[in-house]
């Protein structure tokens, strides 16, 4: 018997099904056509929105609150310095009562009394102590006279003419101005003068 030596029937055939193997199958899918940009989310912009207002709300409200400390602050050392000004008041009628006592008495004479000049000297230190007491505490004395007439300070008693003095001017204070931490307590009661009375 002879080798069958013909080269087999399927040598030059491709693997698999019998596809030419030259053959290239299709790409499993097309390349897509870039899509369209979007526009901005519109829920971004909603949010965005409502966080600048609650900034703009949180910003209002600190501010108020600032403005609320700084004026309680003050209400607060107003009511400090100012709550004893009605009795400060009454104090001011006991330290001018003092002043009308020492000048209720006669000037100091050679040979006068000893009593008398031991009462002018107690009166004298009893004064200067309540005055110190007084300013330690806020309360101070202006004396009016030789001063601008100052209606914030000054209550015109009278007005005068006067040869010595210009017009609008203090020509005599019955009492000094009080003030208490700078603020009006009492005014001063004073005569003012009109100047030189005009020749006739």
């Amino acid at each position: 018997m002879s080798e069958n030596t013909d080269p087999t029937p399927f040598a030059d055939a491709p693997h698999g099904d019998g596809t030419p193997s030259d053959a290239h199958e299709a790409p499993a899918h097309e390349a897509a056509a870039p899509e369209a940009e979007a526009g901005p989310d519109p829920r971004i912009a909603e949010l965005e929105a409502e966080v600048s207002a609650m900034r703009d709300k949180w910003m209002r409200a600190e501010a108020d609150m600032q403005n609320l400390r700084t004026r309680t602050k003050r209400e607060v050392e107003d009511a400090r310095q100012y709550a004893v000004q009605k009795f400060a008041k009454d104090v001011v009628e006991a330290a001018e009562n003092l002043k009308r006592a020492l000048a209720s008495l006669p000037k100091p004479a050679e040979g006068e009394d000893k009593l008398l000049t031991s009462m002018r000297e107690g009166i004298e230190s009893t004064e200067r102590s309540f005055m110190g007491i007084l300013e330690r505490n806020g309360i101070k004395a202006e004396d009016a006279k030789g001063k601008p007439f100052d209606a914030n300070l000054h209550q015109a008693m009278s007005q005068q003419h006067s040869d010595e003095h210009p017009a609008d001017t203090v020509m005599e204070a019955w009492t000094p101005a009080w003030t208490l931490h700078g603020r009006l307590l009492k005014p001063a009661m004073v005569v003012v003068s009109k100047g030189p009375a005009q020749a006739g």
